[in-house]
């Protein structure tokens, strides 16, 4: 597979530069383009560039509006509410931000609900940005179904990830889990099905709710839950806290992340963001207690360890990107 290195500059300014041409404005290209670089920098090239030529798609067949205006209210002291208008989850997430992290540090703890959303990409690119504020941060998105109940073979709940991020004390991060209820992302499928290439046994199930090995059968079969019944349950609960908290529409109303058919998928997010004070002066420190216990052991790593890895190679000698996504990405520029 033929490749070119990119600088994270270079990877955001082009994905802006791409989104702008498809219609979106400035303002809402700028944090998805962010967004795209920071995935691209962890390592996880499925929700990186390779996403750019769905999002403009998405905003020139109506499925994303563009130019979405967001609303921010707060209806309660610990509550932030962002409607974001059909439009990219990504500056909907930013605009609710500031007020979630102000009201953690100032109640304790704060919830950001988001509606009338899409796509939020990689769900710890969020949470990791809340810690790096100071707050410990939880996040929930919910996605088209994808994933058939225990007992089932149709789909009623989406990949549905959760992500939790701690901070460091100092401006960084200690710990990030970011995982979906599936056994892989459904971008993986999508990814090696673009490709032609197999998928391996166990990541999803055909219509019949069959092991298969085919990403097309198991596209339009189901997603395989992570650890069977307990992924289920997990995406029930983030069904739960992302759509049916925020009034977004569930997995089962929402339309695909994939192709043109149906308009916007209308999904949403859920964040907490926790004040380490909230209970009690010793948080970090007892986090800082658990990360050793977990690191003094011989040839363990924690949740997120080989992204920060990724992201320092990257900062140092940039990404190597599909050539064929460049290819895409670049004849949207050039329109």
């Amino acid at each position: 597979m033929a490749t070119e290195t990119l600088s994270l500059d270079a990877i955001q300014t082009l994905a802006m530069d791409a989104l702008v041409a498809a219609g979106t404005t400035p303002d809402n290209a700028r944090y998805l383009a962010q967004a795209t670089a920071d995935t691209e920098a962890d390592g996880v090239a499925s929700h990186g560039l390779a996403y750019i030529p769905i999002y403009c798609e998405h905003v020139q067949c109506g499925k994303v509006k563009g130019d979405a205006q967001v609303q921010v209210t707060t209806p309660k002291p610990a509550s932030v509410v962002v409607d974001a208008d059909n439009g990219f989850a990504h500056p909907a997430i930013e605009a609710g931000m500031a007020p979630l992290i102000q009201a953690a540090k100032d109640q304790g703890i704060a919830v950001l609900s988001i509606k009338n959303s899409y796509n939020c990409g990689v769900l710890g690119v969020h949470t990791q940005g809340m810690a790096r504020q100071g707050v410990i941060a939880l996040g929930f998105t919910n996605a088209p179904a994808s994933i058939a109940p225990s007992g089932g073979a149709k789909p009623v709940v989406g990949t549905n990830p959760i992500s939790m991020a701690t901070p460091d004390g100092q401006g960084g991060v200690s710990i990030l889990i970011d995982q979906s209820a599936s056994v892989i992302a459904k971008s993986e499928v999508m990814k090696h099905n673009r490709e032609g290439q197999p998928i391996p046994l166990g990541w999803a199930l055909d219509a019949q709710g069959q092991p298969t090995t085919d990403p097309a059968a198991g596209l339009a079969g189901s997603m395989a839950p992570s650890g069977d019944y307990k992924g289920v349950g997990i995406a029930l609960i983030v069904e739960v806290l992302a759509a049916a908290l925020s009034g977004s529409n569930l997995g089962t109303q929402a339309s695909p992340f994939s192709g043109t058919a149906g308009g916007p998928p209308g999904t949403g997010q859920c964040f907490i963001a926790l004040d380490p004070g909230l209970a009690s002066g010793s948080t970090l420190a007892q986090i800082g207690v658990l990360i050793e216990s977990v690191l003094s052991q011989e040839g363990t790593r924690l949740p997120g360890q080989n992204r920060g890895t990724k992201r320092a190679q990257a900062q140092q000698s940039g990404v190597a990107v599909n050539s064929a996504t460049l290819e895409k990405i670049r004849a949207i520029v050039a329109g």
